[in-house]
This record gives structure tokens, sequence and C-alpha cells, in this order.
């Protein structure tokens, strides 16, 4: 079954929690949507964590174009969310004409960053169908590389809930809490009729999302993320293995080789023969 926005809506309704996370390529695409996981997300960290950059800020509309084609080709089921990458939403008309190259791509909604100075960007995609996942508190496009809590004073909690309400009225359909202490999101989440999707934002959000190569142990993950698996290490004893293998004659064997018929071999002998 195709997850949409009223199947995200519903998971809200009924408190079971929405599972999102980021994915850059076919492959880990096709592994997500097979097990199940509710929103697929191409986000911007596909910067830092794929093409070297130092910081999302980096990341171009055509860097984002490639990588959603490519987790387009792997995903069925899943919600597909894309990132509006840094300054390719400056102004609605330029937020629509990009969001629609994403739309007429694959993408099911698009992410955008900022607080209440979004609304109307939120609104005008709005009016044009596009669904909309805004993003509060750290915001990397915005405060870069460097994460800190947000929501730790009142004025700042009070900033935070605002915004969440404003952006939800201009219509957009999820929001993610990002680096929120935990009794915010918490205050935001009962308040708001959409999901919100948490990381590093405590239990209580209606989803979580974490950058997939932190969950596989791809560099060293955050303190709000969990390692499940440790890629590096599993990847470096394998490429070690292969290395030795080749170099001990152990790699390739028969059982990596094709041979040709005995026959034919005799005829190409027997013309080689007759050639020199």
């Amino acid at each position: 079954m195709k997850k949409d926005i009223s199947y995200l809506h519903s998971k809200k309704q009924q408190q079971q929690p929405i599972t999102v996370l980021t994915c850059y390529d076919y492959p880990t695409a096709c592994i997500q949507d097979e097990a199940s996981i509710d929103v697929i997300f191409v986000g911007d960290s596909v910067g830092t964590n794929i093409l070297g950059y130092k910081s999302e800020m980096e990341v171009t509309m055509a860097d984002m174009l490639h990588h959603l084609k490519a987790v387009r080709r792997g995903v069925t089921n899943a919600y597909l969310l894309i990132d509006m990458p840094y300054a390719s939403d400056r102004n609605e008309k330029q937020a629509v004409t990009n969001a629609n190259i994403f739309l007429d791509n694959g993408a099911d909604g698009v992410k955008l960053e900022g607080g209440i100075e979004k609304m109307s960007i939120v609104t005008a995609l709005t009016e044009q169908d596009i669904e909309v996942c805004a993003h509060i508190g750290h915001n990397p496009q915005i405060h870069g590389t460097k994460a800190t809590t947000h929501g730790k004073t009142v004025s700042k909690a009070k900033e935070l809930i605002q915004a969440a309400s404003a952006l939800a009225d201009a219509g957009a359909k999820l929001i993610v809490l990002e680096k929120i202490t935990e009794e915010i999101s918490q205050i935001i989440t009962e308040t708001l009729d959409i999901p919100t999707i948490g990381i590093g934002a405590g239990r209580f959000c209606d989803g979580q999302v974490l950058v997939i190569n932190d969950i596989l142990g791809i560099g060293t993950p955050f303190k709000h993320a969990k390692r499940y698996q440790n890629y590096n290490q599993l990847t470096l004893d394998a490429i070690c293995q292969y290395k030795q293998e080749v170099e001990n004659g152990n790699f390739p064997t028969d059982a990596n080789v094709t041979h040709i018929p005995d026959d034919k071999l005799a005829r190409i002998n027997k013309w080689l023969e007759s050639e020199g």
C-alpha cells in the first residue's frame, strides 16, 4: 500500500509512531521500503554524508534532484519526502518552481527549514497542492553544522510553540522538531493536529527521524542517534579480507570463473597454431 499524507495523519490519531529515515541511493531505498519505513527522506544531509561537502549549505538543486531520482526508483510504498536545499525557497515563486521540479520527479512532499518567517512560503506551496513538512529548532541551513538544543528558556520555548502553530496554520502537513527540549516538543506535539517528527527532540513526538549513516555506524553519530550496526568496521574487515585473498592467490577460485567448453578450446588452440 502506498503511504500518503492521510496515512501519516491517521498514525498520529491512532498514536502509532511514525518511522522516518534519510536515504540517498537506490539500494538503500529498496531496503528501507522492504522494512516498511513510513517516510523515506532525501535529506540535504547528503552533502556532508555522501558528497563530502563541509555543510548542507553547499548542496544544490542538481544534487538533490540526482539523489531523488535514484531513491525514487527504489520506493514503492513509503511516503517520499525531500529537502528544499539552501537558497531554493527564498521567495514564493522560487519555492513553488523548485518544489514542482521535485514533485515531477517522484517526491510526495517537500521539507523546508525556518520558523514564522517561512509562513508565506508554506502558504504559497500549499495553495499549489504541494505537501509541506516544516522544520524548526536546529536548522542546519540557518544555524550551520554546530547543533545546539533549542527551547531551554521561556522566551525561546514560546517562540518554538508559536512558530509550530503558525506553520501548521499556514498549511504544513508535517513538522520536524530538531534538537528541541523534550518538554517543549511534547507540548508542540499535543497542541498540533499534524504529526511531529523528532530528531534529538525526545520521546513524545509522533515520529522519529535519523540519518541512515548514523544508525549504520558510518562515521561518528550524534548523541541523539543510536548506532544499530558498525558498518565502518564490517566494511573495513571485508576490504582487508579481499585484499589479502587477492595478494595470497586465494581469489578468484574456480567457483568465480567461467570456462569455455573443451572442444571449443581445442579449436581455438588449433587456430592459434595455424596462425603462428
